[in-house]
């Protein structure tokens, strides 16, 4: 309701108000008190939160491993991201040839292969795993760069904190929220706030549950704080299960290359399946 709207009735409601309820006496509503547990919880989210990278770029060399029912690929590689604009692995055949690159915008998911000269750019919403993950950009960098994050926005402030909830046991804190058919968990450590583990659960009667689960491990410093140099995640849908392996080699900031990859006319566009089952054969 717009204001101007919202003032017209209470100038209509406010006399029969007073007419029908002379006698009744106002009613201040107390603020509900602030217990220990409260502002335990928003202690530990601040820590996690304030765990968050101040670098603008993170880059690294890999290793990449993706296990696909009986099917194995482990490839050599390239992270390199920038912050609120893009994400992107470069994967390499033999060690020296770039075989594929996956590149994720805040617009689009662009899927390459180098070796067949094929393509796809996709929106979130065109891609399966992402759409039933609830996952953009900005969810996906959260992942990326072990942060917590809150569906559909950018950024993380006080007020989006008060809407996780938090169960303690012991030194481990379960950070939760749910969302429509989402729900969000992260395994983090009460005493230095690292998050070791992010799981999104899709629930859908129809086609089934969609479950993204992701491991962090082997933290190193990085600009000050730490950053996890191993990350094992594993995506079941429909009881297909794929699981792929990321480990750094370290952590850099470099940021002299381009952000956007050009697409040459010589590319086909393919679909999904047609780049996995090419890459799956490498």
């Amino acid at each position: 309701m717009r204001i101007s709207s919202f003032l017209k009735v209470a100038v209509v409601a406010m006399p029969m108000a007073l007419a029908s309820c002379k006698s009744t006496k106002n009613v201040v509503t107390e603020p509900k008190p602030v217990t220990q547990e409260m502002l335990q919880t928003k202690e530990i989210l601040q820590k996690v939160n304030d765990n968050s990278q101040n670098s603008k770029f993170i880059t690294s060399k890999i290793r990449f491993q993706v296990q696909i029912g009986n099917q194995d690929l482990s490839l050599t590689g390239n992270l390199k991201m920038k912050r609120d604009d893009v994400i992107r692995l470069q994967l390499m055949a033999f060690g020296f040839v770039e075989a594929a690159r996956l590149e994720f915008t805040k617009d689009y998911v662009l899927l390459m292969d180098r070796i067949n000269k094929q393509y796809l750019r996709a929106s979130y919403e065109q891609v399966d795993f992402l759409r039933n993950s609830g996952l953009n950009f900005y969810s996906l960098q959260a992942l990326f760069w072990n942060e917590l994050f809150q569906p559909g926005q950018a950024q993380l402030n006080n007020e989006l904190l008060e809407k996780f909830q938090t169960n303690i046991g012991g030194d481990d804190v379960i950070i939760s929220m749910g969302e429509g058919n989402m729900n969000y968990k992260w395994l983090a450590n009460q005493s230095d706030g690292k998050i070791r583990m992010a799981n999104i659960l899709y629930k859908d009667r129809i086609h089934g549950n969609s479950q993204l689960n992701w491991d962090y491990s082997d933290f190193k410093t990085f600009d000050v704080k730490s950053f996890p140099m191993e990350n094992k995640i594993i995506f079941t849908s429909n009881n297909k299960e794929a699981k792929i392996n990321i480990t750094l080699n370290y952590a850099g900031t470099d940021s002299d290359w381009e952000t956007r990859t050009s697409i040459s006319s010589k590319y086909k566009e393919v679909s999904v399946d047609d780049i996995l089952r090419r890459l799956m054969s490498l």
